[in-house]
């Protein structure tokens, strides 16, 4: 059981035969016959009109571009051109230009099917939005489960089968929960080094803009296509993966572990397993600051008074229209003093130091962790608000300390857990390698193998083909 990754889809198009128009209507079925709701729009003339561009375009013996009919879902935090920008609250923004990431796509042949849902602007880990709806995880045959946030509704439009890359955006964790949650795969790049343009903003210390993918060679292949430092032609990207053999990968003395269920820890802990079976070396190593830097994370003297200045600066008028869950979330997030929040960045920077000096002196290329240490949960089971923010730190706590400490980021699939959903495998890597962590993270999965092959197909797909 096998999907055809991206490059073999871009190149396919690119050799003309109106393959991009085939692909458009390949997705404009599946979003059809799905009832997981990943899209708050989704427009199927539109897609048409793009298929059909690009098609034309390589039948003029023109080249569309590596990515040329690749479908790509939007999460609803970026602006793009003829769709309203709602960035998951009760009613529209104003209007907003489109920015580096889907300028980007579009240049290189991508198709853009429409926006998924999101979290009211993005604050929130569980993926529950009650302005414009929850998708289903798949993963859950009977009860509504969390699809992870805030990028609510990006994995949930890869298994539905209408597109091949989501969008998604990660200040705490964003691309990585969703990702756990539902079984892809979700990078966090350095922090900076792609613009965050075009994005509505929450934090402007800690924004990213990044991809959740099927596997971790879709994504890397997208990655340095789109990538404006990868530094090669774009034409002979190469997603063939290194080994393992060699790598070092280091296990936190940590809350992320600790903290875990221990179902959730078995299953990380036999993937690292055979990792260690076929000539990584798994060691355990130190890292105190990975718990101090998600202490100082929900202490909230960075993103909250950020967020909250953007508001009051931009959008003073959606601040009352705020749903309880993200508004008394906010809470005091005003009193915040200058020289806290002052304070607060500084200890980032300095834990930071820490850390990536600790990772260069004991030679480790990768620290693993749970992704996630608990299960998504039943949206019954957060009717309370204060089951919604315990449930909200805890799938926060896995990914916000890579956050804090600049670290580059991926979560791919481990295994399912004892309920039947996926489990994720957290590497993080230094600022700035996230070429190489992404070649190890593919070295990882030719080892582990892709979500098909470790996971298997979500109980909730209608059929099979979905998610070829």
């Amino acid at each position: 059981m096998k999907r055809p990754s991206i490059q073999e889809v871009g190149t396919e198009v690119r050799r003309g035969g109106g393959v991009a128009c085939r692909e458009a209507e390949t997705a404009i079925c599946r979003h059809e016959a799905s009832d997981l709701g990943a899209y708050i729009a989704f427009n199927a003339g539109a897609i048409r009109q793009q298929a059909d561009a690009v098609d034309v375009a390589a039948a003029r013996g023109e080249d569309p571009g590596p990515l040329a009919g690749v479908t790509v879902s939007i999460k609803d935090l970026y602006a793009l051109d003829g769709t309203p920008l709602r960035a998951g609250t009760k009613r529209p923004l104003p209007a907003w230009p489109e920015g580096f990431l889907v300028r980007a796509l579009r240049e290189l042949g991508a198709v853009i099917t429409g926006k998924t849902h999101t979290v009211e602007f993005a604050f929130g880990a569980v993926g529950l939005n009650p302005n414009t709806g929850t998708p289903v995880n798949p993963w859950d045959p009977v009860e509504h489960r969390a699809p992870g946030g805030s990028s609510a509704g990006a994995g949930v439009s890869l298994w539905e089968g209408s597109a091949r890359i989501a969008l998604g955006s990660d200040t705490g964790g964003s691309i990585r929960i969703p990702a756990s949650a539902t079984g892809v795969v979700g990078f966090r790049p350095t922090t900076g080094r792609w613009p965050t343009t075009g994005v509505v903003p929450l934090s402007t210390t800690l924004d990213t803009v990044g991809l959740l993918t099927h596997t971790v060679e879709d994504l890397r292949y997208a990655f340095r296509v789109l990538d404006p430092l990868a530094g090669y032609a774009r034409e002979t990207a190469d997603a063939t993966p290194e080994g393992v053999s060699g790598l070092r990968i280091g296990v936190p003395a940590s809350r992320l572990w600790t903290d875990a269920e221990p179902g959730i820890a078995t299953v990380v802990e036999g993937a690292l397993a055979e990792l260690r079976a076929v000539g990584a070396t798994v060691i355990e190593i130190d890292m105190p600051e990975l718990d101090e830097a998600g202490e100082r994370y929900f202490d909230g003297q960075i993103v909250q008074p950020e967020f909250l200045g953007f508001l009051e600066r931009d959008l003073p008028e959606w601040i009352p229209l705020l749903h309880p869950i993200v508004g008394k979330r906010l809470g005091a997030a005003g009193d915040v003093r200058a020289l806290d929040y002052l304070a607060a960045l500084h200890e980032r920077r300095r834990l930071s130091a820490v850390v990536h000096a600790r990772l260069a002196s004991e030679r480790i290329d990768l620290l693993a962790t749970p992704t996630l240490p608990i299960a998504p949960p039943p949206l019954a089971a957060l009717s309370r608000l204060g089951a919604y923010r315990d449930a909200n730190r805890l799938m926060l706590s896995g990914t916000c300390p890579a956050s804090m400490l600049d670290l580059c980021a991926i979560s791919l699939p481990a295994g399912l857990d004892g309920v039947g959903m996926p489990v994720g495998l957290q590497l993080m890597g230094p600022a700035g390698a996230d070429l190489a962590v992404l070649a190890q993270a593919a070295a990882v999965e030719s080892v582990l193998g892709t979500n098909l092959t470790r996971l298997g197909i979500p109980p909730r797909l209608a059929e099979p083909s979905q998610a070829d």
